[in-house]
């Protein structure tokens, strides 16, 4: 990913770039074919550099003391996902983005995939009526055997499945519907990993809003890359969304979509970029960080460390839910003690 953002900022008619790796074959490699200017050092970067912004790109465990050295040098900052692995370092990040002024994004691309666009549209439109069934999916074939563990499956390094995975449809529902009240019914399984979970299974529930179902794998070959979809159903009838296209069907005719069967491309819901490299969603949150900071905005107009944060504190729920056993979130917090300790939970 590292890679990749920096060949579209690099690519990019309104930037220019330096580039850091703590590798030396990556330096290598670029300083042969580059006239940018590569660090070895981070640090080093920050202080020699008059930068305007960095795109980190780094294992999760760097994310936090990274985005701190540089919302601490005035810098606006792009962090890929997962935000931090403690959801309070995530809090104090937002706080001090936030007092500083500065834009502060997190790479959850797929907000910018046209079909999640139109999903969220017709769900603000009532399209589908008063929603009542959510299941959000993710697959793919990242884990396919025992192996030496790298830092993504090392669990204080990469978080994990849940972290690495299923904070995607995770972060679409928050996008939908907020932070859960409540997440019950957690399972974080091991299928080949001996120090992570490269299975996630949960039930998330809004007081306000729908019970949602939970279901992401890394260790599915039939994948041939990761597979990130939401499905809804609700009393006007149901959407599908996927990378490639958002489904409707709906009882009664609403917001420019017929009764019956509708399905629109995600080609015909998203705008042209200036490089595409990936996935124009790539691409597209990159211009839209770009874009943000040279209109002076204080934050970014999508993904912005806010919003990452309620990922990371859902996903902390659902750890605490799977090694507890019990329900994490508001209802519980407001059952009494006795209750609580007694495992009873009554409606």
């Amino acid at each position: 990913m590292g890679l990749s953002h920096f060949s579209m900022v690099n690519a990019h008619p309104g930037v220019d770039t330096v580039a850091c790796d703590g590798a030396g074959f990556m330096v290598d490699v670029l300083g042969k074919n580059l006239d940018t200017p590569i660090y070895k050092d981070f640090d080093t970067m920050l202080t020699q550099e008059p930068l305007d912004a960095v795109v980190i790109a780094t294992p999760s465990r760097l994310h936090a003391p990274m985005v701190t050295a540089a919302l601490d040098k005035g810098l606006n900052v792009f962090c890929e996902k997962p935000f931090c692995l403690n959801w309070t370092d995530s809090q104090r990040l937002t706080d001090l983005a936030k007092e500083k002024g500065r834009v502060a994004q997190v790479g959850y691309h797929y907000r910018y995939v046209g079909a999640f666009g139109e999903m969220k549209r017709l769900i603000e439109a009532g399209a589908i009526g008063r929603i009542t069934h959510v299941l959000a999916e993710a697959y793919g074939p990242v884990v396919l055997r025992s192996k030496k563990a790298t830092w993504r499956t090392e669990k204080a390094e990469g978080g994990g499945c849940l972290y690495d995975y299923a904070a995607h449809p995770l972060n679409l529902l928050n996008w939908f519907f907020g932070t859960p009240d409540q997440v019950i019914g957690s399972h974080l399984g091991k299928v080949f990993s001996e120090g992570t979970d490269d299975e996630v299974f949960s039930t998330l529930r809004w007081s306000d809003g729908p019970t949602a179902q939970l279901s992401v794998n890394w260790s599915d070959e039939s994948h041939r890359k990761m597979s990130t979809k939401i499905s809804l159903i609700g009393t006007n009838g149901r959407l599908y969304a996927d990378r490639q296209e958002c489904q409707a069907y709906l009882r009664k005719p609403v917001d420019g979509y017929d009764a019956g069967w509708t399905v629109k491309y995600t080609t015909e819901l998203t705008k042209d970029c200036w490089f595409y490299l990936r996935g124009e969603e790539y691409s597209a949150q990159l211009d839209e960080f770009v874009s943000a900071i040279q209109a002076g905005e204080p934050t970014a107009r999508q993904n912005d460390f806010a919003s990452a944060t309620q990922t990371d504190k859902t996903m902390a729920m659902i750890i605490e839910n799977s090694e507890t056993g019990m329900p994490v979130g508001e209802a519980r917090a407001a059952m009494p003690e006795a209750v609580k300790k007694r495992g009873w939970f009554g409606r």
